[in-house]
């Protein structure tokens, strides 16, 4: 296993819609293993292999307190239960130390195959529902400052940048 470089806006590849797995087979799941040791190194609680760079459809994410329970959604496909939408405050490894509410969704149904490329279904709700629409976008080429009026996403990006530069002279 592995940490991977995490790419940040405004990185092209970020914008790129992911493709299909094939199959869930070793090398998929090596891929797997290092998002999320990507995901824990960097504090997150998704990661879409996008932004490891990585164009396929695959979602790691760990909502547990403990950070002990991955989970793992290769080609998610993701229908909304409800025309309900909550606020919530987002962030994104993409996109460090910046937050805004998103409205999304309050509950959808996630069909996916597993780490072993078994088919599962379930209900998202909560913490769970913003997570995996958050990533799922990822996998569209969405960012959550998308979400964002003009201004809001510049300032982002901008932010962003200055933080990437710095941390850059800073190494070296």
């Amino acid at each position: 296993m592995a940490v991977r470089e995490i790419l940040t806006v405004p990185d092209p590849r970020l914008k790129q819609v992911s493709k299909p797995v094939d199959r869930v087979d070793d090398d998929l799941r090596a891929l797997m293993d290092d998002m999320v040791e990507t995901m824990y190194a960097a504090d997150g609680i998704g990661l879409a292999a996008i932004q490891v760079g990585v164009d396929k459809r695959v979602i790691v994410m760990d909502l547990s307190e403990e950070r002990t329970e991955p989970r793992f959604f290769v080609n998610p496909v993701i229908t909304p239960l409800t025309e309900d939408t909550q606020p919530h405050q987002e962030g994104c490894l993409s996109i460090p130390d910046v937050f805004d509410e998103v409205e999304r969704p309050e509950r959808c149904k996630v069909e996916y195959l597993d780490y072993d490329g078994n088919a599962r279904e379930e209900i998202a709700e909560d913490l769970f529902a913003v997570c995996i629409q958050h990533e799922m976008d990822h996998l569209e080429g969405i960012v959550f400052i998308d979400y964002l009026s003009r201004l809001k996403r510049e300032r982002a990006v901008k932010k962003v940048q200055k933080l990437v530069k710095s941390r850059a002279v800073a190494a070296e």
